[in-house]
């Protein structure tokens, strides 16, 4: 298994997660086995097989996935040829995933680290994958993420992002579910909206959860090269 040697981003101050929300989870994954959580999948994300089949992502491009688990898609994204790497804040989703890597003798890095301090360098990746992590982000932390995806992505880059919508009304998921609004406010300023999809829960692609699928959005985002334009 390779590591990561390189510079890292922003010093840790108060742009990140509290002690609390880190040790939340730390437990979460040392409390439950990654396979019986929620949210683990053993297939990779419908919306990112159909974006490589769509070729958004250039063949061999760097990617990254951020809040990557127990590693499903960065272990797909191996198997067809991405130089793939894995974030995630919870140490054994980490551990879990370079022993899944190890089982099926791939070698994508893992590596242990907040969204909002991302140990990359500037314009380390070429694509970056958010399937889960944007939409359990506390509110005041949403601007500094995205700054730090546009930091470590090249400019028109392709950032693919999913979130569990305001429509779905029921208890699973995240605590906040973000309108299509407020999305566009946090990441508009640095990233063009190429194409943006609305999955109810009873359509393929939403989220599978014990209480069912759950209503969802994704997102093709490209980093921007040049600044937004003022209003007019």
């Amino acid at each position: 298994m390779s590591t990561v040697k390189r510079s890292v981003g922003p010093s840790p101050g108060t742009d990140g997660l509290s002690p609390a929300d880190r040790e939340g989870w730390a437990r979460t994954y040392e409390e439950t086995k990654y396979s019986e959580l929620p949210w683990f999948s053993s297939r990779a994300s419908p919306f990112l097989v159909r974006a490589v089949a769509a070729h958004w992502l250039a063949p061999r491009v760097r990617v990254l996935d951020v809040g990557c688990g127990a590693g499903t898609n960065v272990l797909w994204l191996a198997k067809h040829g991405f130089p793939a790497v894995g974030v995630d804040v919870a140490p054994a989703a980490i551990a879990a995933a370079r022993a899944r890597a190890r089982a099926l003798r791939r070698t994508p890095e893992f590596v242990e680290g907040e969204a909002t301090r991302l140990p990359f360098r500037r314009s380390d990746f070429g694509a970056v994958l958010d399937f889960g992590c944007f939409h359990t982000l506390p509110l005041p932390l949403r601007q500094k993420y995205s700054a730090e995806v546009a930091r470590v992505l090249l400019p028109g880059g392709c950032f693919l992002l999913s979130w569990i919508g305001r429509e779905e009304v029921r208890r699973y998921g995240p605590h906040h579910r973000p309108s299509l609004a407020e999305v566009t406010n946090v990441f508009e300023s640095r990233f063009l909206f190429a194409s943006v999809e609305f999955h109810p829960s009873n359509r393929r692609g939403a989220w599978a959860t014990p209480g069912g699928a759950l209503a969802l959005y994704t997102a093709r985002l490209l980093r921007r090269r040049t600044p937004q334009p003022p209003p007019r």
